[in-house]
């Protein structure tokens, strides 16, 4: 009961960054399957099946507070339910982790850039233009996010969100509600994948409807702070998340001493605090000009 306790929490907590951030709850939520002893391809199933739940609740809450761009998300299904049901299926036979740091090694250069964006790029003042990815860019994007998605037991967000936010011109609230609402299709999509290769005898359904407890409690509120939360406040935080995320799975893949990843991870935490900060300062300061020129 204890451990179920626990769970429900993960995946409270899991959602709400996953909500706010369009990222995390599968890489949250599996990492401590794994932690339990549980098999790869078992946690990202468990997982994946709670997903079905709790991205259709993320996806409803994100569509009524008008954080979705439909067309985005036709554009991803298809090409992402196909990656994800055959990445579900290699996962049943081969470990999912061999090309996983050349995954993180690309998406660590985005966060990168994502931060830079929003940090020095980004003018809350200018409109957005329009400009948006092709429908064939939008097939290769969804097919591998869907595929490392299955196979990693979470990537949907961590691939997705950057490369939209990089390449395509839309606000981060439109990007994380599109991409969390297209999730529903990519998660339906794993689990059938799992339950042929693995069957039902494999999933462990109380810690599914654990999962799925703290999911549907967070998805609400995460839909919420995307609303209210300022647009390059909103990006710096996605790119600090991207950056840590993928920070930890490369340190884990070179195998670097637990001393020089407490430092890596106090220098990184520090600069991503000062980013925010000085874009805190500059939407504080936009505040004040905006006051002072309407009086």
């Amino acid at each position: 009961m204890r451990r179920l306790i626990i769970l429900a929490f993960i995946g409270l907590a899991a959602q709400l960054v996953d909500g706010s951030l369009g990222m995390a709850y599968g890489v949250t939520s599996t990492s401590l399957l794994l932690m339990f002893g549980i098999a790869p391809a078992v946690a990202s199933a468990s997982v994946h099946m709670a997903e079905v739940v709790t991205t259709a609740a993320s996806g409803v809450s994100h569509i009524r507070f008008g954080n979705v761009d439909k067309q985005v998300v036709y554009k991803l299904i298809l090409p992402g339910s196909i990656g994800a049901f055959l990445g579900a299926c290699f996962l049943g036979s081969i470990p999912g982790n061999i090309i996983k740091p050349y995954v993180s090694f690309f998406l660590l250069i985005l966060g990168i850039f994502v931060i830079y964006r929003f940090l020095f790029k980004f003018n809350t003042y200018k409109k957005l233009t329009r400009k948006s990815m092709s429908k064939k860019q939008f097939i290769p994007l969804g097919f591998i996010a869907g595929f490392f998605d299955a196979t990693g037991g979470g990537g949907w967000g961590p691939i997705a969100t950057p490369v939209l936010l990089t390449g395509n011109k839309m606000e981060p609230r439109k990007v994380i509600g599109s991409v969390d609402t297209s999730e529903f299709a990519i998660a339906v999509s794993s689990t059938l994948g799992f339950l042929l290769t693995l069957g039902w005898s494999n999933i462990h359904l109380q810690w599914v409807i654990a999962l799925m407890i703290g999911g549907l409690i967070a998805a609400p509120i995460a839909a919420w702070l995307v609303k209210i939360i300022p647009t390059n406040l909103l990006g710096t935080l996605i790119g600090g998340i991207i950056i840590i995320t993928n920070m930890r799975t490369l340190l884990g893949a070179l195998n670097v001493s637990q001393i020089a990843s407490l430092y890596t991870y106090i220098i990184l935490g520090a600069l991503w605090i000062i980013a925010v900060g000085i874009v805190i300062w500059r939407i504080r300061k936009g505040s004040y000009h905006n006051k002072q020129l309407l009086e």
